[in-house]
């Protein structure tokens, strides 16, 4: 049998963005991007990029499309749009974009919110998956979900000595060299 208990491994920094999708607010009343900012990088990853859009299915999409293309940012976080109004557009902006769906994300954080807003939790579509091994996570717009989402689930598997898996083993890892000339490193496991 295999053993998951291996060396630690040094920390990597990933390279997130963050993407409020949002009709009303903007930078002094976006207290969820806020969040999910403030709790990237306390635990030490880069804020890569960090904006506000329009609940616009294709204004959503051209934001997401660039920063998948992007090789230097590894995560993007997307808060808003995921409850059932007719504004709500994110997931389907998103799924379409994917490459593979990683429905365990969505199965575990409606888990979890069922403990703190009980069954409303059937409301939320959040979502997660993977395109051009960059992982895209859409959850709801409330600073109190981002919080669960990162404080319970992402910090975790954002997390490359996180044991038995991580998400960072299937994204795509870009380093600098002794020149300063980015290098696309394999992904660690």
């Amino acid at each position: 049998m295999k053993s998951h208990n291996k060396q630690p491994k040094p920390f990597i920094p990933l390279n997130i963005a963050v993407l409020t999708v949002s009709d009303t607010r903007n930078e002094e009343t976006d207290t969820s991007g806020l969040a999910l900012a403030e709790g990237l990088t306390e635990a030490g990853h880069q804020l890569s990029a960090k904006k506000i859009v329009k609940d616009d299915i294709y204004q959503l999409r051209a934001v997401v499309s660039d920063w998948i293309f992007q090789s230097e940012i590894q995560v993007i976080l997307i808060t808003g749009g995921t409850g059932f109004t007719a504004r709500d557009n994110t997931p389907q902006a998103i799924t379409p974009l994917l490459d593979k769906m990683v429905d365990g994300f969505g199965e575990l954080f409606r888990h979890i919110s069922y403990g703190e807003i009980g069954t409303s939790t059937v409301q939320s579509r959040a979502l997660a998956g993977l395109a051009n091994r960059t992982l895209v996570v859409c959850m709801p717009g409330s600073p109190n979900a981002c919080r669960t989402a990162w404080n319970k689930i992402l910090k975790e598997q954002l997390d490359n000595s996180h044991r038995p898996c991580n998400f960072v083993e299937h994204l795509e890892i870009v380093e600098a060299d002794e020149h300063g000339r980015l290098n696309v490193c394999e992904p660690r496991s």
